[in-house]
């Protein structure tokens, strides 16, 4: 079974910098398609970026592109969130998400929020 364990969340003014970490286990890491998603109070989850499996091509919510980068180590099991130039609006809980042929597994989620 799948496991999914993020680190790297917490308090940031903005304009500060987090690094989101999502650990992967139980699987074969490198055949799973990595995303990040997020949820705000009030708010429905949300795409933040994806990884594909094969060649690592990426794709970012309109909101975060050019701020925030996703990147994945398959030699480390792992997949990151760089998040610069943080706004309030970015406050949420980030979960991490990996997908293989329609089979899908969440982390169980780590908070960021964005204040002075």
């Amino acid at each position: 079974q799948v496991q999914l364990v993020e680190s790297g969340g917490g308090l940031v003014q903005p304009g500060g910098s987090l690094r989101l970490s999502c650990a992967f286990s139980g699987s074969i890491f490198g055949i799973y398609a990595m995303g990040w998603y997020r949820q705000a109070p009030g708010k429905q989850r949300e795409l933040v970026a994806t990884i594909a499996a094969v060649r690592g091509s990426t794709n970012y919510a309109d909101s975060v592109r050019g701020r925030f980068t996703i990147s994945r180590d398959n030699a480390k099991n792992t997949v990151y969130l760089q998040m610069n130039s943080l706004k309030p609006e970015d406050t949420a809980v980030y979960y991490c998400n990996a997908d293989w042929k329609g089979n899908v597994f969440w982390g169980q989620g780590t908070q960021v929020t964005v204040s002075s």
